[in-house]
């Protein structure tokens, strides 16, 4: 129930804070904020840089995603209400899941693409829809 209560609390942010930008800025702000008091609670560590100068260069890429699936939640939120939106970004993180799965991207291991999976991914497509027409 988080991910549809983010969706319309931060499509209100908008209003206050004056913009989409502006609202998805805050929204992560105050989420880092939170998640850096936590890990230093929880692994009273600071990572090293030499650690995580190794790192692949596309890790880094989360952040810009997480930004990406704010920011649009924010903008389709009022514009298609909460469930639609909900089930649209459903569809499509399956969708990616499959694909990232069939092809062992990012370090997954590989798992091939089956019917039974295409048929699971249609229907949600299907619920999506009838969810936006109804």
């Amino acid at each position: 129930m988080a991910v549809p209560a983010q969706f319309a609390v931060n499509s209100q942010l908008k209003n206050v804070v004056g913009g989409t930008f502006s609202a998805a800025a805050v929204s992560f702000i105050v989420g880092a904020v939170a998640l850096s008091l936590g890990a230093l609670v929880v692994s009273r560590t600071v990572p090293q840089f030499s650690e995580m100068a190794g790192a692949p260069w596309w890790v880094w890429t989360g952040g810009l995603l997480g930004a990406f699936y704010v920011l649009c939640s924010i903008l389709l939120t009022p514009v298609l209400g909460a469930a639609a939106t909900v089930g649209f970004f459903l569809a499509g993180q399956l969708a990616g899941s499959v694909a990232i799965d069939h092809f062992g991207l990012l370090g997954v291991s590989a798992s091939e693409v089956t019917p039974p999976r295409i048929l699971g991914l249609l229907l949600v497509l299907c619920g999506v829809l009838l969810i936006q027409r109804f």
